[in-house]
C-alpha cells in the first residue's frame, strides 16, 4: 500500500488556504492526546539536557508522569523543575513527515494527587501495582510553550491558551481506520472528490491523508505529479458513522456535479 501519510505540502496545493481545517493548537492537543509515551528532557547539575524514555497521561492539558524518586530525570526535577515533554506519531515512513509536539514548561511533584492519579491510572492501568510504592510520585508538566510541526511545511509556536483550549479531534481515533479503508476500497470516490471539489479535474488517483471533525485532505496524483488537497465537510462531524454519512453523500455531489 503506498504511504497513506506522505505528507507534500511543499508542493502547490489543489484547494486555497481558507478550506475550514483544524488549527495548530487543535492539531497539536489532538497528537498529544493520542499519544502515551514520550522524551522527558531534564537539566542535569551543569544544565546539560537529558532525555528519558517515560509514559504519560493528560489532566486538561497537563501532562502527568509516575516517576520514582530515584530516577535521574527525577532527581534533575527536584534541582531545576525546567522540562519539556516531546511526543510524536510514528506512522509514515518518511520519519519527517510524522507530526511531534513538545511541551516546554515547569515540572514538579503533585501535593494533592487524586486528580493526576485518576488520569494516570485510567491510560496505565498496570501501574497500579507500584504507584503506592513509597519512593514514586506523580509529577505534572505544566506547559508554558508549546511547538508544534505536523510535517513538511506546516509547524508553529502555539500559543498556551489556545492549547489549553483546544479539544482533541473526536475522530482520531478512528482516523486510521477510515483511511485504509477508503484508500483500499474506495479508490474510484477519492477521484471523484478530486476531480469534482478542488483544482485536479484531471486527476489520475488520489489517496486520503487525513480526516478530522471539519473535513479531508488528498494526496492527488496529476499529470504534473502529486499534490496536496483539502476538502470541508458542510458542517463538523465526530462519529465515524457520521464520517460515512457525509463521504457517501459527496460520491452523489461529485458525480452530479461532473455529470
Amino acid at each position: 500500500m503506498a504511504d497513506q501519510h506522505a505528507n507534500p505540502t511543499r508542493e502547490t496545493p489543489l484547494t486555497d488556504d481558507d478550506v475550514r481545517a483544524p488549527s495548530h493548537a487543535e492539531r497539536a492537543r489532538t497528537l498529544v492526546s493520542q499519544q502515551t509515551t514520550g522524551t522527558l528532557s531534564t537539566l542535569d547539575p551543569e544544565g546539560f539536557p537529558h532525555g528519558s524514555y517515560v509514559t504519560f497521561a493528560l489532566d486538561g492539558a497537563n501532562p502527568i508522569f509516575l516517576i520514582s524518586k530515584l530516577a535521574t530525570h527525577t532527581q534533575h526535577l527536584l534541582r531545576d523543575a525546567k522540562a519539556s515533554l516531546m511526543v510524536h506519531e510514528s506512522r509514515a515512513e518518511d520519519p519527517l513527515a510524522n507530526g511531534r509536539v513538545t511541551l516546554i514548561g515547569n515540572c514538579a511533584k503533585v501535593e494533592d494527587a487524586a486528580s493526576a492519579r485518576d488520569a494516570f491510572l485510567a491510560q496505565h492501568p498496570r501501574s497500579a501495582y507500584y504507584a503506592d510504592f513509597a519512593d514514586f510520585a506523580f509529577y505534572r508538566l505544566e506547559p508554558k510553550t508549546v511547538r508544534y510541526i505536523g510535517g513538511y511545511g506546516r509547524m508553529s509556536w502555539v500559543d498556551i491558551e489556545d492549547f489549553r483550549a483546544a479539544s482533541p479531534d473526536p475522530l482520531a481515533p478512528d482516523a486510521e481506520g477510515i483511511l485504509e479503508h477508503m484508500n483500499d476500497d474506495h479508490a474510484e470516490a477519492l477521484v471523484l472528490y478530486a476531480r469534482a471539489f478542488t483544482r485536479a479535474v484531471d486527476a489520475e488517483d488520489a489517496l486520503m491523508t487525513g480526516i478530522d471533525r471539519y473535513g479531508f485532505e488528498l494526496s492527488v496524483g496529476t499529470k504534473t505529479g502529486r499534490r496536496p488537497a483539502r476538502i470541508a465537510f458542510d458542517k463538523e462531524i465526530a462519529t465515524p458513522l457520521e464520517a460515512r454519512q457525509v463521504l457517501v453523500a459527496l460520491v452523489k455531489q461529485a458525480r452530479a456535479k461532473l455529470a
